[in-house]
Order: C-alpha cells, then structure tokens, then sequence
C-alpha cells in the first residue's frame, strides 16, 4: 500500500465505471488498502453505494480513526460501508445481494497472491461464482501489477467480454515509468 502511487488505483474505479456505462451504481471492492480505490468510485456522481470487503479489522479500524489518508473523507461519506470478511470466501458463496461493479484489489497479481484464500480464486470456477454477484451487465475487475495471460484465458471462459487495460504511470517512489494492468470483464 502506498500513498504516493495511487493512479492505477484509482483506474480501477474510474475504468469499470465508464465500462458499465449505468447510474445509480452498486459498488462492490474487495480490499480497503488506503481507499483509494473506494475515493475514485465515490467520486463518480454514477455511484450510489460502495462496500468494501476487508479482511483485516484493523485496517477498517484505521479508516475510521482517519488514520489512512483519505479515512475520515470516506467514512463520512454516507454511500460508503466498509465490511470485515474475506471477499474471496464471500464471493465463492451465493450473493445475498447482487452489485453492478465488483473491484478486487487485493493480491499483487493473479499470479503473485497474498493469501491462501485466493489461491484458487483466478480460476474458471471460482470465477464463475464470482459472475453469480453481478448485475446483468456488471463489471469484473482486477488490479495487478503485471500481466497473466493465464488469468485471462480464465476470464474469457467465464464472461462474455473481456478487456485488459494496461496503466502506465511514473512511480516518483523509485524514479522510473511501470505499467499496472486493469482486468476488465462482464
């Protein structure tokens, strides 16, 4: 998580949106990280509701606190909700509710996964349980630091359009241009 390298995050929110091309948007992200991606979204005035899934209490803790940087903005925002649980396990159960835009911004990448909660996560399987808490015509999302063709063709088995975006950016942290990558798909 950093606070100085944001754009990406950011793209994640402000690409599934545009993707979607609805109003009155029901946000589902899984990961809280510093918000960022939960500040993109409620800045769209298309966006009614976002629930972040977060797994670490003490993360949510820190939003509210105003510890992370935008904290205190997102928890006074009343179409915000941050929810303790495991986004992964929550999407492999049936939806309660369904969203129009699920966003996961947890692992590194498909391929570099934090967790073993996810380790079966970027597979057609699971993927297609996922798909079960979409809207017709939600959009998928996933931020990663670097290419998976393999994700990709998991993806494609299991919705009918896929995008993969790549998001380049200079990281002042290390002084150099990366490229991040959106997975796109509904």
């Amino acid at each position: 998580m950093s606070s100085t390298v944001t754009f990406s995050e950011c793209a994640l929110a402000t690409h599934a949106i545009a993707m979607h091309g609805g109003t009155d948007l029901d946000v589902m992200i899984g990961g809280l990280g510093l918000g960022y991606t939960s500040k993109a979204a409620l800045d769209s005035d298309r966006v009614a509701r976002v629930e972040v899934v977060e797994l670490v209490a003490g993360v949510i803790a820190w939003a509210e606190r105003g510890v992370i940087p935008l904290g205190n903005e997102l928890m006074v925002d009343s179409r915000f909700r941050a929810t303790q649980d495991d986004v992964y396990d929550r999407l492999r159960r049936a939806p309660i509710k369904k969203h129009d835009l699920v966003l996961i911004d947890v692992d590194h990448s498909p391929d570099a996964r934090l967790g073993e909660s996810s380790d079966s996560f970027y597979a057609h399987a699971s993927l297609a349980l996922a798909r079960q808490h979409l809207e017709p015509r939600g959009v998928f999302g996933v931020w990663s630091t670097s290419e998976s063709p393999s994700f990709e063709a998991e993806l494609r088995k299991t919705f009918d359009e896929v995008r993969v975006d790549p998001i380049d950016f200079f990281n002042t942290t290390v002084g150099r241009p990366e490229t991040n990558w959106l997975f796109l798909a509904r």
